[in-house]
């Protein structure tokens, strides 16, 4: 009993429950959208293409708001930068209301869209940076694993309540799924206030001069630490074509698997949308499994991969809804195990310093991948058909198989699963955190990982 008081001090479970309450209502609130946004741009107007542009400008924002914002979060706080992600998600989001009231256009869709990537950029890593700033400074000496895999049980839960909720909301009104949203992250924004301070962390000002100096510094620390080390530079390629195609084939699945299955019931989207979301939990699951017996990362990779694109062809090949949804559930099943892997090896390669540089880095260029995919696949989906579409861009992702091959071919500590075969628990469903997702029971130094792998 002493010994659970030492590793979980008071001011720690304090930080540990805001954490969990923010991170879910954040997560609730986002996924009510997740499975009618493709029906809610199509019922205000928009055509098929269209869609996908207003899409596609969410990733833009993404790509260029991700490494300004990261320098918010360093400068002035997490707590500052979570504030921002909340506001400025909930004004864009009844924003998408009234532009689909008025009957506006896509050139209005997409300009919101990039305002709403703005908003996720500033969540992007603050709230984590946050939680582990907090625990260090609060004396927490628990596993951090458990804390996160904690954390991921509860945004999973309302992910799902988020997604089939959305659905059942949708059914009565469009546009009420973004509503009860707004109003949601209302509430997150109060809460956040009030519990959410930056311990163990100092904001330091930055002055609007000194604001593009701290961009570029930025910029080069994760070209320099991330897109210069190979193995690295191979997974974000690799990423840049599967996002590419598994952003677009997410929302093109709302509109397609009603057609197949002729039916216009929103609620079935939002069932759908629960269903990715356990799938992507099966897939962590997967991993917590086979990273046991399996002794390198990539084995899963490239395994998932191929799945992957087996499922995504047949998606679009068949004429059956009974069909096309298990294909759908693969597709994302391998989300769920690719995800985790991938960041477990990104972080035994990258220092300390520079791992919330490289992760915004990463996702920079994974939504760059997310911009041309969806405008591509949107514009063949109207002017051929959906399910053709689908069939390309499975196609497509054979692409990242040669360059996971080469990755696989680099070989080194960062491949190596230590303590497979012996049960050894690891983290892989705590992805994109820093150093909570090392699978290694004993992982190498980090100059020793960083030097083996500008060796390779």
């Amino acid at each position: 009993m002493t010994e659970a008081v030492a590793a979980h001090p008071p001011e720690s479970g304090r930080v540990l429950a805001g954490y969990f309450t923010l991170a879910g209502l954040y997560t609730l609130s986002a996924a009510l959208i997740w499975g009618v946004n493709t029906l809610f741009l199509l019922d205000a107007g928009l055509s098929f293409f269209e869609v996908f542009v207003a899409n596609a400008a969410f990733s833009a924002g993404m790509v260029i708001f991700e490494v300004p914002t990261g320098v918010v979060a360093d400068t002035l706080g997490r707590r500052v930068s979570f504030l921002l992600s909340v506001a400025v998600l909930a004004v864009t989001t009844l924003l998408y209301v009234a532009l689909a009231q008025v009957g506006a256009g896509v050139v209005a869709f997409a300009a919101v869209s990039v305002a709403m990537g703005l908003g996720f950029t500033f969540y992007s890593g603050a709230m984590e940076a946050w939680l582990v700033d907090a625990l260090t400074a609060t004396g927490y000496r628990g596993v951090l694993d458990h804390v996160f895999a904690r954390g991921y049980q509860v945004t999973g839960a309302a992910m799902l309540v988020g997604t089939v909720g959305g659905g059942l909301l949708g059914q009565v009104d469009l546009a009420l799924p973004y509503v009860v949203r707004s109003a949601l992250l209302v509430v997150v924004f109060l809460l956040a206030f009030a519990l959410m301070h930056d311990v163990g962390f100092t904001p330091r000002r930055v002055t609007a001069a000194e604001l593009p100096s701290e961009i570029a510094r930025n910029a080069r620390a994760g070209v320099e630490f991330g897109w210069t080390q190979r193995p690295i530079r191979l997974l974000m390629l690799a990423s840049l074509v599967q996002v590419g195609f598994f952003t677009w084939a997410f929302y093109a699945s709302q509109p397609y698997l009603l057609d197949l299955l002729d039916r216009d019931a929103v609620w079935i989207a939002g069932l759908v949308a629960a269903g990715v979301a356990l799938s992507m939990i099966a897939g962590n699951q997967v991993v917590d499994v086979a990273s046991r017996y399996c002794g390198r990362r990539t084995t899963l990779l490239l395994a998932a991969a191929a799945l992957q694109t087996c499922a995504a062809i047949a998606l679009g090949l068949t004429g059956s809804f009974w069909v096309a949804l298990p294909a759908l559930l693969l597709v994302t099943a391998g989300v769920g195990v690719t995800s985790p892997v991938r960041q477990a090896y990104l972080h035994q390669l990258v220092p300390t310093e520079q791992r919330a540089t490289v992760v915004s880095f990463d996702s920079m260029v994974s939504n760059a991948g997310g911009i041309g995919g969806q405008v591509g696949l949107g514009a063949l989906g109207e002017a051929r058909s959906i399910g053709g579409a689908f069939v390309a861009g499975g196609l497509a992702t054979v692409a990242a198989l040669p360059l996971l091959r080469k990755v696989r071919g680099i070989g080194g500590p960062a491949d190596r699963i230590v303590g497979a075969r012996a049960g050894v628990e690891c983290s892989c469903a705590a992805y994109g955190l820093p150093a909570v997702a090392a699978v290694e029971a004993q992982p190498l130094d980090e100059p020793e990982l960083v030097a083996a792998a500008t060796r390779a």
